[in-house]
């Protein structure tokens, strides 16, 4: 009898090693631990974004908000001609604070894709009205090396009724701690319109994560953003009230 318990014993411990009950992630799955790395519950950021075109150069430095997918707040601190200026996201809703006129604009959804700030990111990419997770259908098309990760290759397509203006989006996902090194973002036609690559990874409070982002346009020569994470923190008690249209006035 003493045998067979222990028998029986090995066999539990040998089951598992050889993979039988391995757990494989779905796209989905994959997507959404990569989006939660990046956006925790709650999360506070400083962030400084160069922007480089063919004659100049421009520097901006900001402080950012944000609570689940619904609230988003942005404060300018530099440079000083723009240090003041707030953008706040509730829902669907986007609007812009401007001290230096002391004037309120509601941003409507016709100009979400512009330009934010001069940069070569737009309105949504700073707020993302849209989801990633729940708009979009995820399919892993394939396995690649990326800056030295093994990573997940994962297609997403839209849904037909989804509030996104991208015809599809690919991503490189690392396998072993789920951060986003490459994204590539495609038009309706297929044409690729960005690249953004993700890159100095390092270790921010209980996670790692990539802390610079540069976006490339592919059709315009000698154009780039980079922004780079100086500050995070993840998972802050931050009230839904703190995401209003009166704070906007008082927030630094």
């Amino acid at each position: 009898m003493k045998l067979k318990i222990y028998t029986a014993a090995m066999l539990l411990c040998i089951i598992p090693s050889s993979g039988l009950f391995a757990q494989t992630l779905t796209a989905r799955e994959i997507v959404q631990k990569s989006h939660d790395l990046m956006q925790g519950n709650s999360s506070y950021s400083e962030v400084k974004m160069t922007i480089h075109r063919p004659k100049w150069d421009r520097t901006l430095a900001f402080k950012s908000w944000a609570k689940g997918t619904e609230y988003a707040l942005i404060y300018i601190t530099a440079p000083a001609q723009e240090a003041g200026q707030v953008f706040l996201k509730r829902g669907t809703e986007m609007w812009n604070w401007l001290p230096s006129i002391s004037r309120l604009i509601k941003i409507p959804p016709s100009m979400m894709m512009q330009s934010w700030m001069g940069s070569d990111l737009t309105n949504d990419d700073l707020v993302k009205e849209s989801s990633i997770v729940n708009d979009y259908d995820q399919k892993i098309i394939g396995e690649e090396k990326m800056s030295g990760y093994d990573c997940y290759k994962i297609e997403l397509i839209p849904h037909e009724d989804a509030p996104v203006v991208w015809g599809k989006i690919i991503s490189w996902i690392s396998k072993d701690k789920y951060f986003t090194l490459r994204n590539e973002y495609y038009d309706e036609s297929g044409k690729l319109i960005n690249a953004e690559s993700l890159s100095e990874i390092r270790d921010v409070g209980n996670r790692t994560i990539p802390t610079k982002f540069t976006v490339i346009p592919e059709e315009k020569n000698d154009h780039e953003t980079n922004m780079i994470f100086e500050n995070m923190k993840f998972n802050l008690p931050i009230d839904d009230s703190f995401f209003s249209i009166q704070n906007m006035k008082k927030v630094r």
